[in-house]
């Protein structure tokens, strides 16, 4: 796309220009007839040639200039430089279930998902905002979006361990209306879970599609182990494992745009928390050039008094 404009409807103010020359062509004909009216034939020669020369219009062509100038201003005009368009909108989402009490990950899984998520938000951009949920059998919201990192940060380490089950589609939903809260931004989630979705009421297929509809694109972290992770025992003394659902992860992040990322480690986790904060992709805008206009608008009308007040001053 070529030279375009942000606010074209503002440019029909451009038809007040013909409007302004009408009335100033109004204005020199009434002048010269107090002219004729009053004043001798020397006089009248006089005003004639000076009526032919420019600089007697001069201040009206400034002033006309400069209003040209602020509407097209107005407008937001812009050319095809592509820059970054200001600000992402990224929601944190982890796993605070039973399992992420495991100790493979030191000092847990859910304090090194705490962590990582910290280097995350350390390194997003200042105009981006961030809000961070937590789900296990149901969903809860930790930080609404802001652009105060440390504010999130914060409430990111008060995140206390919780005993529930799983409930991936809860979580996952209550992001993507977070993430929608402030528009005009480009959205991300990053969902982080070790476990299988077993409890909620959304579902993890109506979450895909609600994220699909808003344009969301979601990032998918798996938590796990190179070993099987014991969790506990039932009452018949059999071993229960941590389970991962890398199909259901792998799934949610192809089908809305992202990336899965499967993670065994504490340092791995943080490798990777890095990688997505560096491959967000950002929206791209065409440069908005209206401030240009604005400091030549400016400058015509500082040259439009220099003229006027000025040593070789116009008197109109």
């Amino acid at each position: 796309m070529g030279f375009n404009f942000g606010e074209p409807i503002r440019l029909v103010s451009l038809l007040i220009v013909p409007v302004l020359v009408y009335f100033y062509i109004r204005y020199r004909r009434e002048k010269r007839r107090a002219i004729l009216k009053f004043s001798s034939v020397g006089i009248i020669k006089t005003a004639n040639k000076r009526k032919l020369h420019i600089r007697e219009n001069l201040p009206f062509i400034l002033l006309l200039i400069s209003i040209i100038l602020i509407i097209l201003g107005l407008s937001d005009p812009r050319i095809p430089l592509k820059t970054v368009k200001e600000g992402v909108n990224v929601v944190l989402v982890i796993d605070d279930s039973g399992s992420m009490a495991a100790t493979d990950y030191k000092p847990s899984r859910l304090e090194a998902a705490k962590k990582s998520a910290e280097i995350l938000i350390r390194s997003l951009k200042p105009k981006d905002n961030v809000g961070i949920v937590i789900f296990e059998s149901g969903a809860t919201t930790v930080s609404y979006l802001t652009p105060f990192k440390e504010r999130a940060i914060e409430k990111l380490r008060a995140i206390q361990q919780r005993e529930g089950k799983t409930a991936i589609g809860d979580g996952l939903s209550l992001a993507i209306d977070m993430a929608t809260s402030i528009p005009n931004k480009k959205k991300v989630v990053i969902l982080l879970s070790d476990g299988v979705n077993n409890a909620g009421v959304v579902t993890p297929e109506e979450a895909i599609e609600f994220a699909r509809l808003n344009n969301i694109q979601v990032f998918t972290v798996g938590m796990g182990s190179e070993r099987p992770v014991i969790l506990g025992y039932d009452i018949f003394g059999n071993p229960q494992y941590a389970e991962l659902d890398e199909e259901l992860l792998r799934r949610i992040a192809e089908e809305t745009g992202g990336k899965y990322y499967k993670s065994v480690n504490e340092n791995t986790l943080d490798e990777i928390y890095r990688n997505i904060g560096e491959n967000i992709k950002r929206e791209l805008e065409d440069t908005s050039i209206k401030d240009w206009f604005f400091a030549s608008a400016l400058f015509v009308l500082l040259v439009n008094i220099y003229v006027i007040y000025g040593r070789y001053r116009i008197i109109i």
